[in-house]
């Protein structure tokens, strides 16, 4: 396999990106983005889109955050609705998007609604802690596009619900987070089980050694693709970063005046283990604020319902742990908090990326405890932050409030008790494609 050369961004500063229309996607696309507030590309969409509407294989680079969702999701869907190299829509799915968590599978799922939202193509996202049954009769309705995590997929294709003869096009989504999730003979495995000449597209925020070499078995001559110069940062120039050395049982205390600082909105708070996610959002909760979390000791249903009332606003605080760090996509969130310092580089440039999204601005928070200073010094160096000395700060140090913002008169206290959303089992509801079709036919401007 010839492995394409890097394309880079050659696109003045002062020109305007192009819109979808401009590139030629298909009015009816076109039209559901605008409805959304979406009409001009970002960097990876406007270098990924006329290549992968032309149908070539794609590895595509970009930090989280900067809009490769669309940027696969977009072109594939204008393929599968109208392009004469696809056989045309019968049930049987012509696309397949992988994905490492259920979160992400979820929030693949409904962007992929929202822009199919006036064509035929009807999706569904299979994943695990779900019923087998809603699944297999979504599939058994009849689908077009199918995203699902590697386990699950498996799981449905050996039984033979999941028929995947007629596909397509095939996504690798967050490529890098499957191989450390150990997903990568799952993944050779549903490759295996495609035709032999499928549109491949493969999206990763690092192309690590066995992603590379998956591409260069698989793959034919794939275009490589980044959204940004090689020696550019890894994370987003709208993100302030705040690090400084904290005592872990003062961790909370200075979390609780952190969020009373002006202008903050939507929060994310990163944990390391699920038995501290869930102490920290108790804790927050017995404080006042408006809390929910995400961590492995949930339910699905709950994480779920967890997750959409942080989108929605019902909550505006969501402890979480590195398990929804990608399939969290909300792009006003002001501030990350690291309550315990990521164990590599690549999970801080994952976990702060969830601020500072699409121009705006963020702050991210790093807590370092004093067991924690190594971990620390080996994401600084990695990712040049130039922080190697760390002030030491508690939750009464005036240092904090200046650096931070945060007025005089907070507390540790902002309210009556609450309770925390999440922490039992809530009601979900089904994640999948829309049933009715509606006559095909693409429309052209």
């Amino acid at each position: 396999m010839s492995y394409a050369a890097e394309s880079e961004h050659d696109r003045t500063k002062d020109a305007a990106p192009p819109t979808f229309e401009e590139l030629g996607v298909a009015a009816e696309i076109v039209d559901a983005l605008r409805e959304r507030g979406i009409e001009r590309t970002f960097s990876i969409q406007e270098l990924t889109l006329p290549l992968a509407l032309a149908g070539r294989d794609i590895i595509g680079q970009a930090r989280t955050g900067m809009g490769k969702t669309y940027g696969f999701g977009v072109p594939l869907i204008d393929r599968v609705f109208d392009d004469g190299d696809i056989a045309e829509l019968d049930g049987t799915p012509r696309a397949l998007v992988v994905v490492p968590t259920r979160e992400l599978a979820v929030q693949v799922g409904e962007d992929f609604q929202h822009a199919a939202a006036h064509t035929p193509v009807r999706s569904t996202t299979i994943y695990g802690g779900r019923p087998y049954e809603e699944q297999i009769e979504a599939l058994d309705e009849g689908v077009d596009v199918v995203v699902g995590t590697p386990g699950r997929l498996i799981d449905l294709y050996n039984r033979g619900n999941l028929r995947l003869n007629q596909v397509a096009i095939l996504v690798l989504d967050e490529a890098d987070e499957m191989l450390d999730m150990g997903f990568l003979p799952d993944i050779e495995k549903l490759w295996e089980a495609l035709p032999n000449h499928v549109q491949s597209m493969l999206f990763s925020a690092t192309m690590p050694g066995p992603i590379l070499s998956l591409a260069r078995e698989k793959m034919r001559h794939p275009v490589h693709i980044r959204a940004e110069a090689g020696d550019e940062a890894q994370t987003h120039e709208t993100t302030r970063q705040v690090a400084f050395k904290s005592h872990r049982m003062d961790k909370p205390e200075i979390i609780a005046r952190a969020l009373q600082a002006p202008g903050r909105g939507r929060t994310i708070i990163f944990s390391r283990t699920k038995r501290s996610a869930g102490e920290l959002a108790e804790d927050l909760a017995q404080r006042g604020f408006a809390v929910g979390a995400v961590h492995g000791d949930l339910g699905q249903s709950a994480r779920e319902a967890a997750l959409e009332a942080f989108r929605r606003g019902d909550v505006d605080i969501l402890v979480a742990t590195d398990v929804a760090a990608r399939g969290i996509d909300v792009d006003d969130v002001t501030h990350v908090i690291n309550f315990q310092t990521p164990d590599d580089p690549m999970t801080y440039v994952h976990r702060i990326g969830r601020t500072g999204r699409a121009g705006r601005e963020g702050t991210a928070i790093t807590l370092v405890g004093y067991d924690e200073t190594l971990k620390w010094d080996m994401i600084n160096t990695d990712l040049k932050l130039g922080k190697p000395e760390l002030p030491e700060w508690f939750s009464t140090s005036p240092e904090l409030y200046r650096e931070l913002g945060i007025p005089e008169s907070a507390s540790a206290r902002v309210g009556a008790p609450r309770k925390v959303l999440g922490s039992k089992p809530a009601g979900g509801r089904r994640s999948r494609g829309e049933s009715n079709r509606k006559s095909s036919g693409r429309r052209r401007r």
